[in-house]
Order: structure tokens, then C-alpha cells, then sequence
């Protein structure tokens, strides 16, 4: 009999943990999550009274895929339903996409600091990530470009991009596409789709129409206000979009979560007034942050990037004592959500005293 217990695999050692270390609230006094960028309004009413109709039916599976909300997304977004595809998050479809499209030492191109499951997701299919600097705070597109070798198989992109929240918008986006070889896959992350509204927005929706290695993630995490449920999607041509379907974890999106995202889809007038509540606190915080001295980029999203190199840990430490739990990149800087007006409040008051404590 071996002495020895059995061992996961090896590339395990090399892959980093999600969020390293959650921001721990303070043993007293009220706490805000502003850290892992969910919207701080409650789900829609028609979403919730969904839930609760939904819920009594949890003694029994939901079905292999979410056939009613897919159907409703093919509509929706005029795409053919052999093109949707579904996942417990757009986390859960890149685990999908990691295993169907990649394989041991493929090369995978994508910006960084960007959204943290990207490493993740290519060390675990065993594949070679090629990580490209972002300038200014957003995708170099010249420098992805040039990244791309015969070896490379895959390059994600996110627009508008985690953590920074800036975008490069729907023409650089374009000409950047065309670049790409078309045996290389496209993983185009449009989380925070529904904040990113300007004139030169892209809509991947429209992009991949005529790209089919063009593959589209969106989700109901961000603006729809289901985190809690997971539940995300995206669009591909058939013969990619079956590979991930193959690969999902049956049932994976479950009952609730699905009449939820159709009852959200349904109140999108709603849903789109919310986003707007968000972004006019997001453009408020910005310009406190500003008029105090701090430098913050332009974002698109539902949160904001302070670039403070080493002083990221301390910053974020000395926030965390006063309540505030924000998503530290030790290095590099804070990205911090955009919270309840309260919270956001709190955060103008706490960073002007660290600022003119300097």
C-alpha cells in the first residue's frame, strides 16, 4: 500500500486564489460591501415576487438548461437559439469555454491587471497565459495584437474592463478583431453591457453577427441585481456555442434564478433607471475623488479604479478600519463599487482625511 494520500494536480500549485483575501468587516459598527461590485439597489419587485413563486417548486430539478430563458434571450437579442448559451454566472460559462477550447499549452492572450478568473481559467486547462500591460489604465490593443503567435488559441478581452473600468470603444474594438486570425477564439466579457452607453459603445451582440470565433459573455450579475442567483449567458456560433453546452453542469442554472432573469427582462425600464441612479453616483464620487486630488480614469462601469501603486494595501487597510471593504490589487490599486449613497458619503469623507493626513 502507498504511503502517500493522493495528490491534486500539479498546475493547482500555480493558479491563485479568486480574491485572495476578502476585506474582513469591523467587529463593530456598520460595514459596506464595496468590494466585488454588486448593485447596492434590491432585486426588481417583479423579480422577487418571481423568486418566491419559483421557490416552491425547489423539491424538483430545473431542467438540463434554462430552455425558457434562453429562448427569451434568442428573441431578445435576434440571434438564432443554436446561439445562446447559458452558465451560474458568466464565471460558470468561462469554466465551460476553458474546457471546451483549450488545451495543455495553448497560448491565451488577454490585458492585466483584467478580470481575476482569467488566470484561473487558463492555468487550469493546463494552457500558457500571455499577459499584456494595459496603458493608461485600458487595453493596449497594439500590444495584444502583437502578442498573438501561431501558438496562440484564445485572447479575452473586457470591455469595459474589471478592474479599471475604462473601455476602448466599439471602432478600436473593431479594427482590433479584424487583426485577430480567425482560428483564434474571441472572448469578448460585456459584464457591465448595460452601463456602457455612450455613443461609441460596442454591442458584441452585433459584433460576432459576422465573426464566428467571436464569443460574447453578459450576465445578470451587475446591473440586473442577481448575483445572488448566478446566472449569465452568451452568445456564439453553433458549432462552438454546442462545445460549451456539452461542457455546462446540468441543471446548473437553477428555477429561481431563471424565472428571476425573465421577470428582470421584462422590466427593463425599470431596471434601466436604476443603472442611471448608479452611474450619476458613480460620476458624484468621481468628481469628490477628483476635487480632493485623488486621479481616477473614466469609467463606464459600476465602480472606479484608484491607481495607487504601493499604497494600495495601506489605503485599503485604513478604509477597512472605517467600514469600507473595498477589492485591493496590491501594487497596483483599489477598485471600489459604487455603493448606496451613504456609503459613497462615508468613502468622500474617509479618503479626504487620509489625503490630507499625507
Amino acid at each position: 500500500m502507498s504511503a502517500h494520500p493522493p495528490a491534486p494536480r500539479a498546475v493547482l500549485d500555480g493558479i491563485p486564489a479568486y480574491v485572495p483575501k476578502p476585506p474582513q468587516p469591523p467587529a463593530t459598527g456598520t460595514s459596506y460591501r464595496l468590494f466585488l461590485n454588486e448593485n447596492p439597489c434590491p432585486p426588481l419587485p417583479s423579480a422577487l415576487a418571481a423568486v418566491s413563486r419559483a421557490a416552491q417548486r425547489t423539491n424538483l430539478y430545473p431542467g438540463i438548461f434554462p430552455e425558457e430563458l434562453t429562448d427569451a434571450l434568442a428573441r431578445r437579442l435576434d440571434v438564432p437559439l443554436s446561439h445562446v448559451v447559458t452558465g451560474p454566472g458568466s464565471v460558470g460559462i468561462y469554466q465551460q469555454i476553458g474546457q471546451a477550447m483549450l488545451s495543455p499549452g495553448d497560448e491565451v492572450v488577454y490585458a492585466w491587471p483584467s478580470f481575476e478568473a482569467y488566470p484561473i481559467v487558463v492555468r487550469m486547462a493546463g494552457a500558457v497565459p500571455v499577459e499584456v500591460p494595459l496603458s493608461d489604465a485600458a487595453h493596449d490593443l497594439e500590444a495584444m495584437a502583437a502578442a498573438i503567435t501561431p501558438r496562440t488559441a484564445m485572447v479575452l478581452l473586457c470591455e469595459p474592463n474589471n478592474p479599471t473600468g475604462t473601455a476602448v470603444g466599439a471602432a478600436e474594438l473593431k479594427r482590433f478583431l479584424d487583426r485577430v486570425p480567425e482560428h483564434v477564439t474571441v472572448v469578448l466579457d460585456e459584464a457591465y453591457f448595460e452601463f456602457h452607453r455612450g455613443p461609441d459603445a460596442p454591442d458584441g451582440v452585433e459584433l460576432h453577427r459576422d465573426r464566428p470565433n467571436l464569443v460574447v459573455l453578459r450576465t445578470f450579475s451587475k446591473a440586473y441585481g442577481l448575483a445572488g442567483l448566478r446566472v449569465g449567458y452568451g452568445v456564439a456560433h453553433p458549432r462552438i456555442a454546442e462545445a460549451l453546452r456539452k461542457c455546462a453542469v446540468p441543471c446548473g442554472v437553477s428555477r429561481i434564478a431563471e424565472q428571476a432573469a425573465l421577470a428582470a427582462l421584462d422590466a427593463e425600464d425599470e431596471l434601466f433607471r436604476q443603472v442611471a441612479g448608479i452611474t450619476a453616483e458613480r460620476e458624484r464620487l468621481r468628481a469628490a475623488l477628483g476635487a480632493q486630488g485623488w486621479t481616477l480614469p473614466p469609467s463606464e462601469t459600476n465602480f472606479l479604479w484608484l491607481p495607487l501603486g504601493e499604497d494600495a494595501g495601506p489605503v485599503a487597510a485604513a478604509l477597512e478600519r472605517a467600514g469600507l471593504l473595498v477589492r485591493a490589487f496590491p501594487g497596483a490599486g483599489l477598485r471600489i463599487t459604487v455603493g448606496a449613497p451613504e456609503a459613497n458619503d462615508l468613502l468622500i469623507a474617509t479618503l479626504e482625511g487620509l489625503r490630507s493626513g499625507r
